[in-house]
């Protein structure tokens, strides 16, 4: 852990460069001599820190040398943070003071401090007492740095010279399959349980217990299981619920409502008998599978509670529990001929998993290796989590001796592990680089079984300064890489990506978040108020530096205690009450360390409604997050002393009717989220000013007409969908390195947006929906609009309802996509056929025609190699699909050469063809059509008289017709 934070005062060090001392970074005589004296310092405790991280777990004066050096940087990190802040509030009140605009100097790594004239104001007693206060403070820390170096050598540290650089590695793009290891006899046997209609006794439901400890993999034989097809198709629902610590039945039955109608309104009730009403009647008479996984201590009157309505389910009906507790089943009433204790596995499966999550073949693994890994799984002890994180650990280690050491690690012997399985976490912790450990520690600021978002993770990453590369990469690429380690790893689990925008959210096994707590304990801390006191670890409040306060209530004892935690840098509230935050305020602007404040309002009661002006007090914040707190109606206008704040989150702030001018003063500001701002009319001007902002969300802010992105020469990632009203973004055609635009939209006015203004924005990924009101001029300088954004993978073209056939045609044509694109919908075009470009796609695997109302004949989409979907919606001049549609013409009917019609289209749906009577194929055996169609769907087509032979031929599994055809 002090590891990352010695890294970051050597950068923060290197800014200050002895150049600059002189400068603007002056304090006192002597400050250079300071400088130098505490980077040598460090760099001396950084060369051994590696050995020492190792040591600590074992030898408790290693251990205590460690939590002194912590302190001491982060006093020190404080410090210098806190005096490059003040020379940036210099100079910012300088150009107020002359009306400048001049854009402070800034590098990807570093922030350069010009020097400024004699004129300063260096003459005002309270910036000298300032500059005086820092001074001494630096020399006070910097000698308590040099006795932590002197005392390092009476431990006899190791150099210990690491590669830093975190390895390229293939980005995560999708869940991994599910793949159990010795469990074939418990997969058979649990199905067979869950798939007999017979229960004891008739017992409705049979409740199935699977039991054993922490990593024995009890969780994926469940998931195994739900997921088989055989059980899918078994159950009219299926229902996953993960309970863990404490057992809340209201939290349960309204999971059990969410899974079964999403829609539902009784979910959100929190009265245990609405819910369980609620239960009664979406399930009665039918035939469930419930999973309640990770099931601790119910009392027998909350499970007595929460049972009664499943008791009105079919005969067959099941409930599968995960626990590690025996009498977890006995007071659920399980018998013991349905329950199944999961053992450890054998050291072969162990081997099997272990060489899996290696990445390995393990026919092909010589016999060196084979005899060393055995050796390693013999360790785990026959625990698979053991065996997974293990095999992850080896994927990066290639040579013989990197498994030696493995092996031979010391880690294996020490008594003071907790549980067996801390200690393959351990060597695979170990070998993360230093800023990754503190990346995967922090992820313990958030409970058990969280759902974490990778974005959100990666800008509180940010906040806490863990991004920092000395290749001057961008922060959020270093974020996605440090990710992508961790999940290689096995440290996250159940990993989802979002096929729309690529975001991932994941979990953190149960045993790895008791591993990192092990290892924060004295540091992170999760007050969760639902939990008796005696359950509430208590630590030192001197020491607390991230607290995540759960369920919390309006409580005099949190005010007591906030008031002594005065180092924190991290404060989240989750699931509380605004009695609890609000009247805090006070205290919470105190905290004057605080780096990240989430007080995101999903309030069991109403939200806050007033920021008090102190928050500007809080220098150091850079991640701040006042979503859902949707009473809150303005913002301090102190916001603008936050100069560090790197993001700042106002999502579903309903009532939010103005920014102030003042968030010019962010000038670290990276990460700006307004969406869901319905009372937002306008932005304001000093919106220019946030030259480092890399990511502005406006989505569904209904109200906004105008956004002027003029000066964010940073901007990266622009999101305005649902802006409704917006009809100009000023300045976007200025920014050429756009990559994520989600909505555009076109006007003929003089105060609207422009196609041409998208033609030189031609980093642009992933999808663009251009919706086009009135008809824009299609002018010489506005071709090739499109063509060049080889990174855009969908495009949506939405035409204006009042424009002519001519017109709807000269805008197609002018929009022509580059060729890499793979999906596109066209909606309301009004031309009479579509532009030659269509059939140029070749990587088109999506398309969509919806409302395209003047066109009579379908164009030859059958020519369309990739294409793997179609949608075809209210075309109302259609009235025949011929050979035309297939691709097919004259010249191929006759030849003797072979042709395939939509080779890989695999669905294909009509929707509302009012006019449509015929469709024909043709019958030629060189001629092969929709060889893979799967799905079709035809609905509202009433006149339709028929389908074409050439359908029996293909493998259809799914047909959908309805309101269609002639009677």
């Amino acid at each position: 852990m002090a590891e990352v934070l010695v890294n970051v005062l050597l950068e923060r060090l290197a800014t200050i460069t002895l150049d600059k001392v002189g400068g603007e970074f002056k304090l006192v005589t002597g400050v250079e001599k300071e400088v130098k004296s505490l980077t040598r310092n460090l760099e001396a405790i950084q060369a051994v820190l590696e050995d020492a991280e190792q040591r600590q777990v074992t030898e408790a004066t290693v251990r205590r040398w460690l939590s002194v050096l912590t302190e001491v940087s982060f006093d020190m990190d404080d410090v210098l943070d806190e005096w490059i802040t003040e020379v940036l509030k210099q100079q910012m009140e300088k150009q107020e003071k002359q009306g400048e605009n001049a854009l402070i100097v800034t590098t990807k790594k570093k922030v350069c401090f010009p020097f400024l004239s004699s004129c300063f104001c260096f003459g005002q007693v309270n910036q000298l007492m300032l500059r005086h206060d820092i001074a001494v403070r630096i020399k006070d820390l910097n000698e308590r740095i040099a006795s932590i170096a002197k005392e390092k050598q009476d431990f006899s540290f190791q150099n210990i010279t690491r590669v830093s650089e975190l390895p390229e590695r293939p980005k995560t793009t999708s869940l991994p399959n599910v793949k159990t290891f010795g469990r074939d006899e418990e997969k058979s046997l649990i199905a067979s349980k869950l798939l007999s209609e017979s229960s004891e006794g008739n017992e409705v439901p049979l409740i199935i217990p699977i039991v054993g400890m922490g990593g024995m993999g009890k969780t994926t034989l469940a998931q195994f299981v739900y997921n088989d097809e055989e059980v899918k198709s078994h159950f009219n629902k299926r229902i996953w619920v993960c309970v863990s610590d404490p057992f809340d039945e209201i939290k349960i039955a309204q999971a059990i409502i969410e899974e079964i109608d999403k829609d539902n309104s009784s979910k959100s009730s929190n009265v245990l008998q609405t819910l369980t009403q609620c239960i009664y009647k979406l399930i009665k008479g039918k035939k469930f599978l419930l999973v309640l996984d990770d099931v601790w201590s119910p009392n027998s009157d909350q499970w007595e509670e929460l049972i009664k309505p499943l008791r009105y389910g079919a005969t067959g009906s099941r409930v599968l529990v995960t626990t590690r507790k025996e009498e977890v089943a006995t007071l659920m009433k399980a018998t013991t001929t349905q329950m199944i204790s999961l053992k450890a596995l054998s050291d072969a499966f162990c081997l099997s998993l272990f060489y899996y999550s290696a990445n390995m073949d393990e026919n092909n693994v010589s016999k060196e290796y084979k005899d060393i890994g055995l050796k390693i799984v013999k360790r785990c002890n026959g625990l698979p989590l053991a065996a997974k994180t293990l095999g992850s650990l080896m994927r990066n280690k290639k040579k013989i001796h990197e498994w030696q050491a493995v092996l031979q690690s010391k880690t294996w012997e020490l008594k003071e592990i907790q549980q067996d399985v801390f200690r393959p976490l351990l060597l695979s912790y170990h070998d993360l680089t230093p800023a990754t450990k503190r990346c995967l520690l922090y992820c313990v600021t958030f409970p058990k079984d969280y759902v974490y978002d990778r974005n959100y993770l990666i800008e509180l990453w940010m906040s806490q300064d863990y991004l920092n590369d000395k290749d001057n990469k961008e922060k959020i690429v270093v974020g996605q890489n440090y990710f992508d380690d961790l999940a290689m790893r096995s440290f996250f689990q159940d990993i989802e990506v979002d096929d729309e925008n690529g975001n991932i959210k994941c979990k953190i096994h149960d045993i790895v978040h008791d591993f990192l707590q092990y290892l924060t304990k004295h540091e992170c801390l999760i007050l969760d108020f639902e939990l008796d006191a005696s359950e509430r670890r208590d630590v030192s409040k001197d020491n607390i530096r991230h607290l995540t306060l759960v369920h919390a209530t309006g409580n005099e004892s949190l005010a007591h205690f906030l008031l002594n935690c005065k180092k924190l840098r991290t404060l989240m509230a989750i699931d509380s009450s605004k009695n609890s935050i609000g009247p805090l305020f006070e205290l919470i602007v105190q905290l004057k360390c605080l780096r990240t404040l989430s007080l995101c309002g999903r309030w069991r009661e109403s939200s806050l409604r007033e920021i008090p002006e102190t928050i500007g007090g809080l220098i150091h914040l850079r991640y701040l997050d006042l979503s859902d707190n949707n009473e809150l109606e303005e913002l301090p206008s102190s916001l603008g002393s936050l100069y560090n704040l790197q993001t700042l989150r106002l999502v579903e702030c309903w009532n939010l009717k103005e920014i102030p001018e003042t968030i010019g003063g962010l000038i670290h500001i990276r990460y700006l989220d307004l969406s869901k701002n319905n009372k937002l009319e306008k932005l304001p001007s000093a919106l220019g000013s946030l030259y480092n902002l890399q990511t502005l969300r406006l989505v569904c802010c209904l109200r906004l007409k105008k956004v002027d992105v003029r000066g964010l020469i940073n901007l990266r990632h622009l999101y305005v969908e649902e802006c409704e009203k917006l009809e100009l973004i000023k300045g976007i055609e200025q920014l050429t390195d756009m990559q994520r635009l989600d909505e555009f939209h076109v006007g003929d006015g003089d105060e609207e947006n422009k196609l041409v203004d998208l033609k030189d924005l031609n980093q642009l990924q992933g999808s663009l929906d251009i919706r086009i009101r009135g008809n824009p001029n299609m002018a010489e300088n506005a071709a090739a609009i499109m063509v060049n954004k080889a990174h855009l993978l969908q495009l949506r073209l939405v035409f204006p309802l009042d424009s002519d056939e001519g017109e709807s045609r000269e805008i197609m044509n002018g929009l022509e996509p580059h060729p890499s694109l793979e999906s596109l919908s066209i909606d309301k075009y009004r031309g009479g056929a579509f532009s030659h470009w269509l059939l140029s796609l070749a990587s088109l695997r999506m398309l969509s025609l919806e409302t395209c109302t003047e066109c009579g004949v379908l164009p030859p989409l059958g020519k369309l190699a990739s294409l793997e979907s179609l949608s075809i919606s209210n075309l109302a001049r259609v009235s025949k699909v011929g050979i035309e549609f297939l691709g097919i013409d004259d010249v191929q009917t006759s030849s003797s050469s072979i042709f395939i019609s939509f080779p890989k289209l695999e669905q294909l749906h009509f929707f509302e063809m009012w006019s449509w009577e015929e469709w024909v194929g043709v019958e030629n055996n060189n001629i092969t059509i929709m060889p893979r169609l799967s799905y079709m769907t035809i609905h509202g087509c009433d006149k339709l008289k028929g389908l074409p032979d050439f359908l029996r031929k293909t493998p259809l599994r799914d047909l959908d017709i309805r309101s269609s055809f002639e009677c």
